[in-house]
């Protein structure tokens, strides 16, 4: 398998629009803000720091389990924006709900609605493009912090990328044709890619504290794989690389939700 990475013309990418009143920027007399759709794979598991910088930014979370019976909208006309979050299944399962997840992503790309998939919800946006998901080839994961390398596409888009950023997989993803590739990887060449208002994220920055508690003793036998750091590093490398991280992400977040173009937030507020 060749994990393909690819190279963007910096200057075809639209930069998030920072000088604009952002989508969570409050008018006087403001409407709601609509709901953000989050999709959840397991009984227990949590938006983390994501749904936490979501609320602050003003957004109501509308959770989301298929995997256990809730359904997902026809459209996202009620909502701001939608993300698939990560679970221990992978996107090449034969499981309907997984199958129904990765043919719902249509959406947002139909109607041009911001998207994020984290992890296994990247996999998921890539198979729905086209392109390939699998184990490396000499079956290396990752599991704690690794470098990655913003690309000049991923520095037009947003310009403060943190230089390394929480794992925890076994597979990857080719870019799909027609993605743009925004940061690089080492094992995993792809790490974060964008299709118009649609973004995929190989690494984890929804990950809090106590959930790294909770993946390292849970999934402590997957700190034996080939690549994984042992559990103590993933403790000692948050304390120097998590200040970076979720500024990143805030700023990450509240850009993308912006890019809503203005006559879909205008028909959503009537």
């Amino acid at each position: 398998m060749s994990l393909q990475s690819g190279k963007t013309d910096a200057e075809t990418v639209r930069r998030f629009p920072h000088g604009e009143p952002a989508a969570s920027a409050a008018p006087s007399n403001p409407e709601p803000l609509l709901p953000v759709l989050i999709v959840l794979h397991q009984e227990t598991s949590t938006p983390g720091r994501i749904g936490n910088a979501l609320r602050a930014l003003g957004y109501r979370l509308d959770i989301r389990r298929p995997r256990f019976g809730d359904g997902l909208p026809e459209t996202l006309d009620g909502h701001a924006g939608a993300v698939i979050f990560g679970g221990p299944m992978s996107a090449n399962d034969p499981d309907d709900f997984v199958r129904r997840e990765i043919d719902w992503i249509a959406v947002p790309l139909r109607e041009q609605r911001p998207f994020l998939g984290i992890c296994l919800g990247a996999q998921m946006l890539a198979r729905q493009l086209g392109a390939r998901v699998a184990p490396h080839p000499q079956g290396r994961a990752q599991m704690g912090y690794y470098p990655i390398r913003p690309t000049a596409a991923g520095l037009a888009i947003c310009p403060h990328w943190p230089d390394h950023v929480y794992h925890w997989h076994r597979e990857g993803f080719e870019l799909a044709a027609g993605a743009e590739l925004l940061a690089e990887g080492s094992d995993f060449p792809v790490e974060a890619f964008r299709v118009e208002h649609s973004f995929g994220f190989q690494f984890h920055p929804d990950v809090t504290y106590a959930m790294m508690h909770r993946w390292t003793t849970r999934g402590h036998a997957r700190l034996e794989l080939p690549g994984a750091r042992p559990r103590h590093h993933h403790f000692a490398d948050r304390a120097v690389h998590d200040v970076t991280e979720r500024a990143w992400l805030k700023e990450f977040l509240d850009g993308w939700l912006a890019r809503v173009p203005r006559t879909v937030m205008s028909e959503a507020a009537e």
